[in-house]
């Protein structure tokens, strides 16, 4: 062998050493909780990363669910570009709108399916109401990141192969923060693989009346 051969095997191991020490794939348990310990259910989590941009090429038609005089579910994650439906299951008629930025739309009293989908075109956070049920609420996250996440019942999150370090931003519908407002959390190489995170919850604030927030709208 000669001494140049060693000398490449030589700085190759020190290269993948310096990139085994900075970068390391795990497994990983997101564990939310609310201020005073209880599992916060609902809580969507972000990878922070540009690159990982969803393409809209073949988004599936979502569906956002009238039951009970409930939106099933209450929240939807949607990718930037996707189209959501808003079937009606029960046997009244709604009218369900949004004031929010991201998308201010309406469809007016309606029941079974309505004429066509909505496309949420930017990301954000839309809520939902009913202008014939003041206490239906629902939302839905718009997301550019292919990579997004939902905890269940228990508040928990199983992320698979993630690359340390890492950023992730964090964000629930009942947080004290505002509404658009995402938490930031890095996660370092040596970060644990069970891990409990804390939200600070507030209830909802109450709702703006529909009186003539879309006067003069016809969508």
């Amino acid at each position: 062998m000669t001494w140049q051969l060693v000398i490449t095997k030589y700085i190759l191991g020190v290269a993948g050493l310096i990139f085994a020490n900075n970068v390391f794939a795990a497994n990983l348990t997101l564990n939310f909780v609310d201020q005073y310990g209880a599992p916060l259910s609902n809580t969507v989590v972000e990878h922070v990363n540009a690159n990982s941009v969803t393409t809209q090429d073949n988004l599936s038609i979502l569906e956002m669910d009238q039951v009970d005089k409930q939106f099933s579910p209450v929240l939807l994650i949607a990718q930037q570009g996707q189209q959501v439906n808003f079937p009606n299951s029960d046997n009244i008629r709604h009218h369900v709108y949004s004031f929010s930025p991201t998308k201010p739309f309406q469809l007016k009293l309606y029941s079974g399916q309505p004429e066509k989908p909505i496309t949420f075109d930017n990301e954000g956070i839309v809520v939902l109401g009913c202008n014939i049920h003041d206490s239906m609420v629902g939302y839905i996250y718009v997301s550019k990141n292919k990579h997004v996440y939902q905890s269940d019942e228990q508040g928990r999150i199983e992320l698979k192969n993630v690359t340390l370090p890492v950023q992730l931003s964090a964000w629930n519908p009942l947080q004290k923060a505002t509404l658009e407002e995402k938490k930031i959390i890095s996660l370092a190489i040596n970060t644990p693989n069970n891990i409990q995170l804390s939200l600070q919850t507030a209830d909802p604030a109450p709702r703006n009346t529909f009186g003539n927030k879309f006067k003069g709208r016809n969508d």
